[in-house]
């Protein structure tokens, strides 16, 4: 076939496309020629514009290396994160509810103690964070294994200021035998996200802001569960309701409270004026189906 039409070519390609072998590849390769033909004819773009969109997505590439992940960026500001997290993770019940990962997740962070202090020494506020993990099914879950990372006080990540392999306000810890976790830390910062790179040239040109409320990241994994990745949000930051990436659920925003004392679920006795963020955690048993 040859001397194809606006009304033929997009049925040539998907015809091209369709003796892919594994179903679920041919599903989504004409999925994407149909919506992506379909914007073209609504939008009818000039070649100059066509030619910039592919600048704009080579620029993204060129952005990323193993400390940087500006595609990561492009997909969480278009909501296309939250709206792959909203689809595979059913919202309610007996789980802690999910939210995006983000571009600034380590893995093979520095393995940790139960009361270590991940800020080592980094100047802010002094918050304490402790939780416990469990089933869905309510069982304390021992050895889960407790990734952690979050912002300075200037809302900044290790990884966009510190030397390669150095790490600061992240670490991997294990719950005890009754499924308790804590650690210290500093109060995280709201933060823009890197606008430095056709992200934020992007959201410029959209007259959107780029920053995210303060939270601390969490990726939690046990055997036989399916792993949690989410956020808890300080209640009442400037950005939790216009958040850049879509990622807040009210389930996750929590009060960081101002303490002058408190006693851990481990039984120690904290004397100094602190923050303090309990929050519990329960993955999903991966042998049980959800309830429809």
């Amino acid at each position: 076939m040859r001397d194809f039409s606006e009304q033929t070519l997009t049925q040539a390609v998907l015809d091209r496309v369709a003796h892919a072998s594994n179903p679920r590849t041919r599903e989504m390769l004409q999925g994407i020629v149909r919506h992506l033909h379909a914007f073209v004819r609504e939008f009818r773009p000039t070649e100059a514009e066509w030619a910039a969109a592919i600048e704009f997505l080579t620029r993204t590439g060129h952005m990323c290396d193993e400390r940087r992940q500006e595609f990561i960026l492009l997909s969480d500001t278009l909501g296309v994160s939250m709206m792959v997290d909203t689809i595979n993770h059913a919202r309610g019940g007996a789980v802690t509810e999910t939210t995006v990962l983000g571009p600034f997740y380590v893995n093979g962070a520095p393995a940790l103690e139960n009361g270590a202090d991940i800020a080592d020494g980094l100047a802010g506020e002094p918050l304490f964070v402790e939780g416990i993990v469990r089933s869905s099914d309510g069982a304390v879950l021992r050895d889960a294994k407790v990734d952690v990372w979050q912002s300075d006080d200037d809302g900044h990540y290790d990884l966009q200021l510190a030397e390669p392999g150095k790490f600061f306000l992240r670490g991997r810890l294990r719950t005890d035998a009754l499924g308790r976790f804590w650690f210290w830390s500093i109060m995280p910062h709201s933060y823009p996200i890197p606008t430095d790179g056709p992200v934020g040239e992007l959201l410029a040109a959209a007259g959107r802001h780029a920053f995210r409320p303060a939270h601390v990241h969490f990726m939690i994994a046990a055997p036989g569960h399916e792993k949690l990745v989410t956020h808890v949000f300080v209640k009442g930051d400037d950005y939790i309701d216009s958040d850049v990436v879509f990622g807040v659920k009210d389930s996750l925003v929590t009060d960081f409270e101002q303490r002058t004392g408190t006693v851990s679920l481990a039984g120690e006795q904290i004397d100094r004026p602190h923050r303090y963020l309990r929050y519990d955690f329960s993955l999903r048993n991966s042998q049980v189906r959800p309830a429809a």
